[in-house]
């Protein structure tokens, strides 16, 4: 890391000072860290040495917190959805079947489009001791899907603790410190830390590439946005691009510089992703070319769903932040610095609005960046507590927004216990059925698979789980299973999904799952049958 360190002025003396006298000399005269040069880069810091330099990390009780909080996430929801549905399988397959690529669930359910195998295998990778051990000590394969979202989640700490190491070294110790704090009391970027969506992949490089931004250390930064951008996540190619642009701009790059980094990391990163995915998908593939044309060009996106243009604006952004953003212009106002640290995240966002699909975590990598400008704001706040009444009053309410925050994230959490009832249901029929069952022949219908069923779930390895789609409700080839997990109908009459099966199957379970929330009335949190669990009856 590239750090500024200044030079002690020391007057002539015969006699040498102490270690300690000259150490404390040195700490008095340090220059001011700036993130600047003379060519319009951002104004020096209003920090000196002592403040910045007191402590390089951002101590030990926040690094712990930053490993337990996301964990707690991790096994409050253990479950996945179906937009992380082809990491988690690749990532089971890569573990267990390893080079038997015919056995991968990809080639069975390739997905609307492909998505890249760099991401499951290096979080398989990693995992593999663990998952290893695990089986040795007779631990389920569900175990292992806790392993791999661990280690995913690690990865991406690992880049943040990065991005805040930077943050310290150009806002200053206490503005790292309290953009941790932000950041653990508020709900989706812990969230989504283990959640095996290609944006988590991305967000770790971009992490890192960001980082690298803001150490203007160009070389990693032009390697990693290659990486991220044609490996992993294309429109990371308008955050990434606009940080490149203003180092153009700014004359801090040359393009010479540009062109000769870019060069080699586009043909690293295409060859890495091209000849890897080529294996697996037994084609040559460019994954991420493919979602660029479906999504962008194609505009296929669109099918599902589409949002207003400023949807994430007063959306997506305000649910991610929670009260923290009333201090992102605060902190913007005190810290002149600081919006012009947030033109490439806010640019990013404003282009990508163009686009009609719109989805909270298409945006995730902002919101670090916001929550520096709201640590600024907090670490002003603080430093001038003891000025005036009105400093302190400011004081009290950012304590109190911490503590929307943690409701919130309370709130948020609940809800998305209850928003995986396909998992649910498999477990359900797990603890309902001896495992020593003989010829259990299970069916997992699309809302089932859809909402926390994978192949790590599916942990008896003498049953047999099929996902066959579109099979009629009650016909030859659905009564041919022993259990069924079927998902309710549409409202008003939920039950009617079981009616084709009343007098032929007992129902072992009925999942509960999240269906809104209403301020009027208690319980606040609605809840509605989602999955039925079916058993088919003996032959009497």
């Amino acid at each position: 890391m590239k750090r500024h360190v200044g030079h002690a002025e020391t007057a002539p003396s015969s006699t040498p000072a102490p270690k300690s006298v000259a150490m404390a000399e040195m700490k008095k005269k340090k220059k001011r860290v700036s993130w600047s040069d003379d060519r319009g880069g951002f104004l020096s810091s209003s920090l000196d040495k002592e403040d910045v330099f007191e402590d390089g990390s951002i101590g030990p009780l926040l690094s712990l917190l930053l490993l337990v909080i996301p964990m707690i996430h991790l096994y409050v929801c253990p479950f996945t959805k179906v937009e992380e549905s082809f990491n988690v399988q690749a990532m089971h397959d890569i573990l267990y079947h390893r080079s038997n690529i015919s056995a991968y669930d990809h080639l069975e359910f390739p997905g609307v489009v492909p998505r890249t195998f760099l991401g499951p295998v290096v979080v398989s990778a990693l995992s593999y001791p663990f998952v290893t051990a695990a089986s040795m000590l007779g631990a389920s394969t569900f175990v292992s899907q806790y392993i791999v979202r661990a280690c995913l989640g690690l990865l991406v700490i690992h880049s943040f603790r990065d991005f805040c190491e930077q943050v310290t070294w150009k806002f200053g110790h206490s503005t790292a410190k309290y953009l941790v704090l932000i950041t653990l009391s508020q709900f989706h970027f812990m969230f989504y830390m283990t959640r095996p969506l290609p944006n988590v992949f991305a967000l770790a490089i971009a992490l890192r590439a960001i980082s690298s931004w803001m150490q203007r250390d160009h070389r990693d930064f032009i390697l990693l946005s290659a990486f991220a951008i044609l490996a992993f996540r294309f429109e990371l190619c308008l955050l990434l691009g606009l940080m490149l642009l203003e180092e153009l701009l700014s004359r801090r790059l040359g393009l010479v510089s540009l062109l000769g980094w870019g060069t080699v990391g586009g043909v690293l990163s295409l060859g890495a992703t091209v000849l890897t995915d080529s294996f697996f998908w037994q084609y040559w593939l460019w994954p991420e070319g493919a979602v660029l044309w479906y999504n962008t060009v194609l505009n296929k996106s669109s099918n599902w769903g589409t949002s207003p243009f400023m949807w994430y604006f007063y959306s997506a952004i305000p649910r991610a932040m929670a009260a923290s953003l009333m201090l992102v212009p605060v902190g913007c106002f005190v810290d002149r610095r600081v919006w012009r640290f947030l033109l490439p995240p806010m640019g990013f966002v404003f282009l990508y609005s163009f686009l009609p699909h719109k989805e909270l975590r298409f945006i995730i990598y902002v919101f670090p960046m916001l929550n520096t400008a709201a640590a600024v704001a907090i670490s002003y706040i603080f430093r001038h507590f003891s000025k005036s009444v009105f400093m302190k009053l400011l004081a009290v309410g950012v304590i109190g927004h911490f503590l929307v925050n943690m409701a919130a994230t309370l709130a948020f959490l609940v809800v998305s216990h209850h928003n995986y009832p396909g998992g649910v249901a498999l477990t359900k029929l797990h603890d309902a059925v001896p495992q020593d069952t003989a010829h259990v022949h299970v069916h997992i219908d699309v809302a089932t698979a859809q909402t926390g069923v994978t192949r790590f779930t599916q942990v008896n390895r003498h049953w047999i789980y099929n996902k066959t789609e579109n099979l009629p409700p009650g016909g030859p080839d659905v009564m041919a299973f022993t259990h069924l997990c079927v998902g309710a109908s549409s409202r008003p009459d939920v039950s009617s999904a079981v009616r084709p099966y009343r007098s032929t199957h007992n129902i072992v379970a009925v999942v509960q799952g999240f269906s809104g929330i209403s301020l009027r009335e208690s319980p606040y949190i609605k809840m509605e049958p989602k999955i039925y669990v079916l058993e088919k009856r003996s032959p009497r």
